[in-house]
This record gives C-alpha cells, sequence and structure tokens, in this order.
C-alpha cells in the first residue's frame, strides 16, 4: 500500500477512499480510468469495476496541479509525450487536445482524461526463465512475445534485476546491464531515479528512443546485456544488429501471441536470418499475467527446438 498511497494523494477524498478500499482487498489493480463527467472506472488483471465517482472537469485539474506539484510547465516535455511518470513507478497517461507546431506535438491542453497505471514489482517472477537464457555464466539473446497486459515488462525488469546481481543458483555472476526505458516502464525512474530494483549493475537511459539508446549504450556504458521493451521498426533491428556485432547481448520484448507472429513480421527477418535470436519465450494470462506459454531454442541450423 505505501506505493499505491502516492496515487491516492493525488486523487479527491471521497474517490481515494473509494479505491484505498480495492487496494486492502488486495484486488490486482491495473489500471484507473479518469474521465471528466464520466465514471471512473478500474481496471484489475481479471475485471474491472465501475466506481460511483463521477469527477468534474475542475477535479482533473487539481489532480493534475497535484501530480506537477503546482509547476505543470516543469512537466511540459513530458505532458508533450502523453504521460507523467510519478513517485513509486506509476504512470499517468494523459489525453486532451494536442497542440501542434510544425506538425509535431508542443503539448496537450483542455486534459479531459487521465489512465493510471499502476505500477506492479513482482520479484522472482523470471526465475523460472533464468536458467533457459543463461549457459556456462552468459546471457543468450532472448526475444520474449507477450500479447499486451500479460506481465513481460513485469518479467523483463526482474530479469534486469537477476542479471545484474547475479544468480548462485544458476551460477550466473553479476552482468553490467544497460536497460534502454523509452517509455519509463521498466524502471519507472522519478526525477531519473529507478523506482524499482533492476539491479546494482545497470544503467538505465530513461525516456530515451530505443534506437538512440542503444547506440548511446554501446558507445559510454560497456553494457554485457541490452534490455529494451517493444522493438518493432528496422532502425530499433539494426541498433539490435549493431550491439551484437559489438559482442553485446541483448533481451528484448515484442507484441505477439505466439513464435508464428515473430516469424511473420518482415522487420525481423535478419535478426532470424543472421541467427542473432538464441531463445524465443511467449507469454500469456491464461494462469494470470506472465504465464510461460513455451520457450523456444533457435539452433545455429535456424531449426527451433521447444524447451517448454
Amino acid at each position: 500500500m505505501k506505493s499505491q498511497e502516492e496515487v491516492l494523494k493525488l486523487l479527491p477524498l471521497n474517490l481515494a477512499e473509494e479505491l484505498r478500499e480495492i487496494f486492502i482487498n488486495n484486488l490486482a489493480v491495473q489500471e484507473i480510468r479518469i474521465k471528466a463527467n464520466k465514471p471512473v472506472i478500474v481496471n484489475l488483471s481479471y475485471k474491472e469495476i465501475i466506481l460511483g465517482f463521477v469527477p468534474s472537469i475542475d477535479d482533473l485539474k487539481q489532480i493534475l496541479v497535484r501530480i506537477s506539484n503546482y509547476s505543470l510547465y516543469a512537466y511540459e516535455e513530458e505532458i508533450r509525450q502523453g504521460y507523467i511518470t510519478i513517485k513509486g513507478g506509476h504512470r499517468i497517461g494523459i489525453a486532451g487536445e494536442c497542440v501542434l507546431n510544425k506538425g509535431e506535438i508542443k503539448t496537450i491542453r483542455n486534459i479531459s482524461s487521465l489512465n493510471i497505471r499502476i505500477c506492479h514489482e513482482v520479484k522472482g517472477c523470471s526465475n523460472e526463465v533464468m536458467k533457459y537464457i543463461n549457459k556456462n555464466d552468459s546471457i543468450l539473446n532472448t526475444l520474449i512475445v507477450s500479447p499486451p497486459k500479460c506481465g513481460k515488462t513485469t518479467i523483463l525488469r526482474d530479469m534486469a534485476r537477476n542479471i545484474s546481481n547475479g544468480m548462485p543458483l544458476y551460477n550466473l555472476k553479476g552482468k553490467k546491464v544497460s536497460v534502454i526505458d523509452e517509455r519509463s516502464e521498466i524502471a519507472s525512474c522519478f526525477n531519473g531515479i529507478p523506482q524499482l530494483d533492476i539491479g546494482i549493475r545497470t544503467d538505465i537511459l530513461d525516456n530515451c528512443f530505443k534506437k538512440d539508446g542503444m547506440i548511446m549504450a554501446i558507445r559510454s556504458l560497456s553494457p554485457e546485456i541490452i534490455i529494451c521493451d517493444e522493438i518493432g521498426t528496422y532502425g530499433e533491428i539494426e541498433a539490435l544488429n549493431m550491439a551484437f556485432n559489438s559482442g553485446v547481448n541483448i533481451i528484448v520484448t515484442i507484441h505477439g501471441y505466439s513464435i508464428d507472429d515473430v516469424y511473420k513480421r518482415t522487420v525481423f527477418k535478419e535478426l532470424l536470418e543472421n541467427s542473432i535470436l538464441d531463445r524465443i519465450i511467449v507469454l500469456s494470462s491464461r494462469k494470470g499475467p506472465g504465464t510461460i506459454e513455451n520457450i523456444y531454442s533457435i539452433e545455429e541450423s535456424g531449426d527451433v527446438k521447444c524447451l517448454k
């Protein structure tokens, strides 16, 4: 509840009390969706709850003032990107009228909708997969395939922690890790400081484009492992190739439902043809977020072997 109190103190008293009861009951809250003149909706991992509280536009303005610590101007850059990360690692998405300047979004005004994504840290959730991506004290190049809201970022974060700290259970020594956190979801930085445990040997490039961040890390941070979430552009694939050719191992994720989704996307053709990937992990929410459906080994011959 300590981390969730950071959210509750931003909200109108009546709404905060209603939500506190939900948090106390240990329900798996994922999102709190607040829209002007509409009932607040709380998304759990398995259902949604529609509350009786209907916020006014003034309520949203007051929430924003508290989020920005009474200085919206100081958060102008984050608002332009559509979200603000608060203490505790929770991310607040913003919707309203986009103001354009030379074809680019300058800011968002007349904000009418907020989506508070509750940050969840589950230490140990990656322990099961660690034995499959570790070989002779080296981390294998790994791709995690997962539909939305199936725990891929939570597992990715815990993998960073395990690799950075080391795992004596698997004879894995701690490695230097660079996390490229384009949307502040992995480390959930607040004022540049990770709010979540990503390990003692981990460097963060927060709010940084993945392609640029990977190149910056290779040039200046001497990582052994690079970790980033939701790759999908040709530029990002080029950066991953650069990392591989520089002797850096990679762990990345994509949206998808099966290994077939990887092979169908032409953007990943180079990673597959160059035999860069060693493991593909497929997640689902069949038994709750983070369910490991399959783990595949990509052999040097290009053959795919199912390990789990």
